[in-house]
């Protein structure tokens, strides 16, 4: 299906006004995974080895089923993601929505990750980093990566990033964190514009979501498939290797532990199943579908490795929304599932 034909058959309630004035379609597209290995607290943090290439022809395929929003970080397989994402859009930079982030301390030879700095000086020196690696001279939405700072460090970070909305380096900025209290204090700056929070239907985040529904903010959503969970593909008897991160034993990957998926989130997965499937849908697809029915602000950012899972993904765009009676009903049988 080409883009003409997406559009034609696109489902109500699919696209979103961006802070540039675009209207795109509310399904993005995540760099973690291509980006590759890297290491975290001396753990893999990546997705396994990747094929450029693929990562590429992956990406003009996204684009073709109607992506626009394309985010990932500078950390992603320390500056590789970035490079990957500036190759494959070198044509087409003004047609697609840019968010990166920054943050996180790395080296880019050992691929380690190593603390983190969101101090002005620093931030100078991360945009610059990253506008060589995508291979452009401004950024749509250059985000925090790091979900926790004092107030006074997030201050300072956004006038920093004021600094560079006006010089033209980036054009709006956000914070990639859950907290929507802290989140709240950054409304005092005129070019704050997304947030990008967990949600799926594993780990919902309504006061995130209502701060943005009020004040006009974009919710780009992380781990909207939960990691993957939400694709159907994992059984009690799955191990994943070492070498992915959620088999690396990261105390923060909550859907899995020591590579295994948890038994809690497989029956409540087994409990919303058919539902999910509703309309035609694949289990990403509806997952995914739950999140556009969620909030009219949600933009789930599916990440990939492969082309066969990007055209999984964006197809949820022709399939729209869950109607607002599975929606209820799914919050139901979650919550028989997370008392039994």
């Amino acid at each position: 299906m080409n883009v003409t034909e997406l559009n034609a058959t696109r489902h109500s309630g699919t696209d979103i006004a961006l802070p540039d004035g675009r209207s795109v379609p509310r399904i993005g597209v995540g760099g973690w995974a291509m980006g590759g290995p890297f290491f975290l607290d001396g753990r893999p943090d990546g997705w396994g080895d990747v094929d450029d290439a693929q990562s590429v022809r992956a990406l003009e395929l996204a684009y073709d089923l109607g992506a626009r929003i394309f985010d990932t970080a500078d950390v992603y397989g320390t500056g590789h993601s970035e490079t990957v994402l500036g190759r494959a859009f070198a044509q087409r930079r003004s047609e697609i929505y840019l968010a990166t982030k920054f943050g996180y301390l790395y080296d880019e030879a050992t691929r380690h990750v190593a603390g983190s700095d969101v101090s002005p000086a620093y931030i100078g020196k991360a945009v610059q980093a990253s506008l060589r690696r995508l291979g452009t001279d401004y950024i749509d939405l250059y985000q925090i990566h790091v979900g926790g700072l004092a107030p006074a460090a997030a201050d300072a970070a956004g006038e920093a990033l004021e600094r560079l909305a006006e010089t033209g380096a980036i054009r709006a900025w956000g914070w990639s964190t859950d907290d929507a209290a802290a989140a709240r204090r950054m409304l005092a700056f005129p070019h704050f514009a997304a947030v990008q929070q967990e949600l799926s239907l594993f780990c919902d985040g309504p006061d995130m979501l209502a701060l943005c529904e009020a004040n006009g903010l974009l919710s780009l959503n992380r781990s909207p498939l939960a990691m993957g969970f939400l694709t159907g593909k994992f059984g009690p008897a799955t191990a994943m290797p070492a070498s992915d991160v959620r088999g690396a034993g990261h105390d923060w990957v909550r859907f899995f532990k020591h590579g295994r998926p948890l038994p809690e989130f497989l029956a409540r997965l087994d409990a919303v199943r058919e539902l999910l499937r509703s309309g035609g849908r694949t289990l990403a697809q509806g997952a995914l579908g739950w999140i556009l029915a969620r909030s009219p602000r949600a933009v789930p950012i599916p990440g990939f490795k492969t082309e066969s899972q990007v055209r999984d993904n964006l197809g949820a765009l022709q399939k729209g929304p869950l109607s607002a009676a599975t929606m209820a009903e799914i919050a139901h049988l979650l919550a028989v599932a997370e008392d039994a």
